[in-house]
């Protein structure tokens, strides 16, 4: 089994992961990077490309894109938290991401992120469409809420989701992240299992 481009699932368990200056640490991190990047980040990159040159009432990815982001955020949240699934968690992960990540934390409170969670992620994976009255947007601020409608600029969303991304590889790159790098490892192993 595959569990990223041109890397198994027994390479995965052949690792030394348990010294924190072992040079497979870099191998783990470079394996993870390729993973993520190859199943959701350059999808989305090719899905904002096709639409640079249109008007933004001319966008029509942003259902897919907002689709893939919002996998990704409960994704990376798994990896902070060590959880080997979100079943149950689904939701408690997803906002704790948008809550204290920095690229995010700003901008959401528990109350938007939970809305977010239910009208955004719920809502384009569920139903196929957002919920309430909010919107998916490629243009403007990363949120807005008007009377309780919001709306998300998915490019931006996508960018900061990435400089997350960035960021916490360079966490993870950093021995002394022991927590994170158990946490990082347990998520790692479950998905290698066989």
């Amino acid at each position: 089994m595959q569990i990223a481009p041109n890397f198994a699932a027994g390479e995965w368990k052949l690792l030394k992961l348990d010294v924190a200056g072992s040079p497979d640490w870099e191998v783990a991190i470079t394996t993870f990077d390729n993973r993520i990047r190859a199943r959701y980040i350059e999808p989305t990159d090719l899905l904002i490309a096709a639409e640079k040159d249109k008007m933004a009432n001319q966008c029509r990815f942003g259902f897919t894109v907002l689709a893939i982001d919002c996998l990704l955020v409960e994704t990376l949240g798994a990896f902070l938290d060590g959880l080997e699934g979100t079943d149950g968690a689904s939701r408690k992960t997803f906002c704790k991401f948008l809550t204290t990540r920095p690229q995010f934390s700003g901008e959401f409170t528990p109350q938007l992120a939970d809305q977010f969670y239910r009208e955004f992620r719920c809502g384009v994976l569920h139903q196929a469409e957002v919920g309430g009255s909010s919107k998916v947007w490629s243009v403007g601020p990363l949120l807005q809420n008007e009377g309780g409608s919001l709306t998300v600029n998915r490019n931006t969303f996508h960018e900061r989701l990435k400089a997350e991304f960035e960021s916490y590889l360079q966490e993870l790159r950093t021995p002394v992240n022991e927590a994170l790098r158990t946490n990082f490892r347990k998520k790692m192993n479950f998905i290698a299992r066989t």
